[in-house]
């Protein structure tokens, strides 16, 4: 398989991208920098801002799906991203992707036709984030691709252990974190399987 892949070098995404070299798959990951970037067998990098639809359609030509891994960098990269990212892959007629989101864009169990980080289940004082993830979603979910948004709960860095929970569109019961890691195996085995297209995933331990 062909996988393009955006925010390779972020916490998750450079899990992702290992277990697809790993997997026998060929790569390409969009990056904004080529220096001290050691050549890797199958992977192929593009140098370049997500941001540029232009960059990004050059991005996916050729590839059979796309995992994004961005993230929000308390700016609108993630949104025009998304826009420019649903563009190309329409313009190459590539369908599947797979994207890291937040268990604040999942729907809130206390409060029906809220989203969690506008109830009371979450904590944050800051929305941007959340709120720049919710466009992205809303992009996708208007698009005629077929996606899947997972969305970790707090994200601490680790390893994949494996004994994590998911449920479609909500957050499972009792979810307080899920690692790096695991959050990276589940969306890479997501991306060949196919299992939750057109639904968001929360996904905790």
């Amino acid at each position: 398989m062909n996988i393009a892949i955006l925010g390779g070098t972020g916490r998750t995404g450079r899990e992702i991208l290992r277990r697809a070299l790993q997997g026998g798959h060929d790569v390409k990951a969009l990056v904004r920098s080529l220096e001290d970037r050691e050549p890797q067998q199958r992977l192929t990098l593009l140098r370049g801002n997500a941001r540029n639809a232009d960059t990004v359609t050059q991005l996916v030509a050729g590839a059979d799906a796309v995992v994004s891994a961005l993230s929000t960098d308390q700016t609108t990269t993630l949104t025009e991203a998304m826009t420019a990212l649903i563009a190309g892959l329409e313009t190459h007629g590539v369908s599947r992707i797979v994207t890291i989101g937040t268990a604040g864009i999942l729907e809130s169990r206390t409060e029906p036709g809220k989203l969690r980080y506008q109830s009371s289940e979450s904590q944050r004082t800051q929305t941007f984030a959340a709120e720049e993830h919710r466009r992205a979603y809303e992009l996708l979910r208007g698009s005629s691709l077929d996606w899947t948004v997972v969305c970790p709960t707090y994200l601490p860095e680790g390893e994949a252990v494996g004994g994590y929970r998911t449920e479609r569109d909500y957050l499972p019961v009792g979810g307080q974190q899920i690692s790096t890691g695991d959050t990276a195996a589940f969306a890479y085995d997501e991306l060949l399987k196919g299992e939750h297209v057109g639904y968001r995933v929360g996904i905790a331990y």
